[in-house]
């Protein structure tokens, strides 16, 4: 399983951002985890997939912006060890 942790900068809040995000998971399929908006104005993904490649596809998607008003500046990524999910969900 490949499991990521995301944390987008930029016009990431207000702008549909979390919402795309959950739709772009769904639509790809075999995309599990959580978004949710951050107090310093970034939003954060957990994502995972058995499918590695379905993984880069999703981090690629999300660097350009799944919401077409947002504006991702800076997209950090990092490896995580989190539970697994059987779902994916928008948090706040």
């Amino acid at each position: 399983m490949k499991k990521v942790r995301l944390t987008v900068s930029g016009r990431v809040q207000g702008v549909g951002f979390r919402y795309s995000t959950y739709a772009l998971a769904l639509e790809m399929g075999d995309i599990y985890g959580r978004v949710w908006n951050n107090d310093d104005g970034t939003v954060s993904i957990l994502a995972q997939s058995e499918d590695p490649n379905k993984i880069a596809k999703f981090i690629q998607e999300v660097r350009k912006g799944p919401s077409r008003w947002a504006n991702v500046t800076y997209l950090d990524v990092a490896l995580d060890n989190s539970a697994d999910f059987t779902d994916f969900k928008m948090s706040n």
